[in-house]
């Protein structure tokens, strides 16, 4: 039996430091994911409190036949995408100030002088190419290209067919090199 497997029998079982444990083990790869499917440190913060909240909720339905990181994965990835979808539909609601940038996530990617130079531009770039993506593209794409899960794995995770999650994964791909391509380009004539 797994520490995880020990941990989690001994919180079903209602010790609360045993569930204090498993979040300790967990919560560095749970932010991780949390942060490049929503793009924003604040964001994902609330994701981390709210897939422990749930799996702790829910932890008496939790299969021990599978592993218990891969159940809270599949609880962030849940989590970030309902967080994504009322996220997208309170931006769509309110109307943007004048001086307010028409940003997915609503934050300003424009970067200074010293950032223009550094190799964190690029970085910038994708994560403003990738809050224009609709929840289900941008988490299969994080699946598979940051997290490097198998198609049958994040159709699992996102709960559709592996010929549904092959397509977000290529509408996700397409997407972002239609946005990036403008940027790379002037990439080239600014090194050449």
């Amino acid at each position: 039996m797994t520490t995880d497997d020990n941990l989690v029998t001994q919180a079903t079982a209602g010790d609360q430091e045993s569930f204090r444990q498993l979040v300790e083990l967990h919560s560095r790869d749970i932010f991780r994911l949390a942060y490049r499917l929503t793009g924003s440190r604040e964001d994902a913060d609330d994701v981390v409190q709210e897939a422990f909240l749930r799996a702790y909720r829910s932890l008496h339905r939790f299969d021990s036949r599978s592993r218990f990181g891969t159940w809270l994965h599949r609880i962030t990835v849940n989590c970030a995408m309902d967080h994504l979808r009322r996220t997208q539909r309170e931006a769509s609601r309110r109307e943007p100030a004048e001086h307010e940038p028409i940003l997915a996530n609503q934050i300003s990617f424009e970067p200074g002088p010293e950032r223009l130079a550094s190799s964190g531009q690029i970085e910038l770039q994708v994560e403003r190419a990738l809050g224009n993506l609709s929840p289900i593209e941008r988490a299969a794409f994080v699946l598979r290209h940051f997290e490097q899960l198998p198609i049958a794995d994040i159709g699992r995770q996102l709960g559709s067919r592996t010929s549904a999650t092959k397509h977000a994964v290529f509408r996700a791909v397409r997407k972002l090199r239609h946005e990036l391509a403008p940027w790379m380009e002037n990439q080239d004539v600014r090194t050449a």
